[in-house]
């Protein structure tokens, strides 16, 4: 999650046009142009307003307004349905009956996803309730802070998502592991769990186009927007409110990749609207290149760096489709559901005084799946001006690969090759994985160097975490 701001939690990322009124004239009453939205699907005041005055110390200013820092908001993939791939039995007034149970404010990052689609990301909450193939059941994976990584042993009943969530929240730092968990929640709460018949599998599946004017249906559309800035024109989206109340609209939805999506759109506004987006001069159908990256919030840095390796990809018709983008700064190493993530390093602190280009790693997610949750490093200490020509190689790698790469095997494996199994350590707070056989560069650690053998002042290079915190995992390879 990006630095605390002014956030205002939107549940699921579900808000109608009413709702989205009352937060903008929020935002006006305080100076505001603009606002942002969030990787959680949340809105986001600027802390300073276009006068370049302080939001917080504004008089119409009201703290009660915003979310405390430590409420999270609760993620779901409604903003997918009826527009993308969908578990069979999953309608869009499922997720809104559970949202309307949710009746407590998290603490705990909480998704609520269906594995068919890929807007919305599996495994990066705390609580993830997966969608199973047995009507009204899901899957529980659980990443919990301190925790492994582990699948509830049972699937969870629809009408029961909530109160099991709650109940996870007041006890899980009482108890030891997930069997634990099971049995407190047995003894505590009634519910209609169901076993597990088969383990939940994941096919992998390139990123779908989420902008534009587009056919839902017979006589609907959907309409997707997206600001490359991040910066979203207040006065616009005040008149697209009135829009979508004057046709009857009612949901308006957030996606992960700071943007929004409003679907059901009658076919005979839809010139209307069309009209609207012109006289706003809104572009609504940007490059893919342009589109799936993840940048923190209000750094310019980041987003000028996005600029030069967009432009770049332009210019020499390099194509990304399908795949996703990370940029970490070297103070917000916060881990998205990408494909790709391009992490700033840390100045040292013997040369902090003087003025040093940054230099950047490359990191790719294990089969170029965002959820396979397993990070690789392909490159370190890269120049800016060299990135593109590293992240070109990257593509043709993927590229190779597409159509080859299934939920456990990368670049297309073969039944025939003998598969090979290698002892690492992955850092259980940012996923980064250590292999002896690489060592780390970064912290001058030389190849070979085992696990055990790491000074106990050894920490991981993406997040700063201690040696405590690595976890030890067989991977498989050729």
């Amino acid at each position: 999650m990006e630095e605390f701001m002014h956030r205002v939690n939107i549940k699921g990322g579900i808000l109608s046009p009413s709702e989205l009124q009352r937060i903008i004239n929020e935002a006006l009453a305080l100076e505001l142009d603009t606002f942002h939205f969030g990787s959680r699907q949340d809105v986001i005041f600027p802390d300073k307003n276009e006068k370049n005055n302080v939001v917080a110390e504004h008089t119409s200013f009201n703290p009660s307004f915003f979310s405390p820092e430590t409420e999270q908001n609760i993620s779901c993939s409604y903003v997918s349905i009826d527009i993308f791939n969908s578990t069979v039995w999953l309608r869009g007034t499922t997720y809104l009956y559970i949202l309307e149970e949710f009746r407590y404010k998290p603490t705990l990052k909480i998704n609520i996803v269906d594995p068919q689609q890929q807007m919305v990301s599996l495994f990066y909450g705390d609580l993830n309730f997966i969608a199973s193939d047995h009507e009204d059941y899901w899957y529980l994976f659980l990443r919990l802070p301190g925790w492994e990584e582990v699948f509830y042993p049972v699937l969870i009943f629809t009408w029961d998502i909530a109160k099991v969530a709650q109940e996870i929240e007041k006890i899980y730092q009482k108890v030891a592991d997930v069997e634990e968990l099971f049995q407190f929640l047995n003894e505590n709460i009634d519910t209609n769990n169901r076993v597990i018949e088969k383990p939940l599998r994941v096919y992998f599946k390139p990123f779908p186009y989420y902008e534009g004017m587009n056919k839902m249906g017979i006589n609907q559309y959907w309409l997707g927007l997206y600001w490359r800035n991040n910066k979203y024109d207040l006065k616009f989206l005040k008149t697209l409110c009135e829009f979508c109340i004057e046709y009857r609209i009612g949901k308006i939805c957030l996606t992960p990749w700071k943007s929004f999506v409003i679907k059901g759109i009658p076919k005979d506004c839809k010139l209307v609207l069309e009209k609207l987006l012109g006289q706003f001069g809104i572009n609504v159908r940007h490059s893919a290149l342009e589109l799936n990256w993840h940048l923190p919030v209000g750094n310019q840095r980041a987003l000028d760096l996005k600029k030069f390796l967009v432009m770049n990809f332009d210019q020499n018709d390099i194509s990304t489709y399908g795949m996703t983008f990370t940029i970490n700064m070297a103070n917000n190493k916060t881990r998205y559901f990408t494909s790709v993530v391009i992490e700033e390093n840390k100045t040292p602190e013997a040369i902090k005084d003087f003025v040093v280009r940054p230099t950047y790693n490359v990191l790719y997610a294990n089969n170029f799946d965002p959820n396979s949750r397993i990070y690789k490093v392909y490159a370190q200490d890269i120049d800016q001006m060299d990135l593109p020509g590293v992240l070109l190689e990257l593509t043709k790698t993927y590229f190779q690969n597409l159509g080859e790469m299934s939920d456990d095997n990368f670049e297309g494996i073969s039944s025939k090759k003998e598969k090979i199994e290698i002892e690492v350590y992955q850092c259980s707070e940012c996923q980064t994985v250590y292999d002896p056989s690489i060592g780390d560069e970064i912290s001058g650690i030389p190849i070979g160097t085992e696990f055990l053998d790491l000074p106990e002042v050894y920490e991981c290079a993406l997040c700063g975490a201690s040696k405590d915190y690595f976890q030890k995992m067989i991977l498989e390879v050729v």
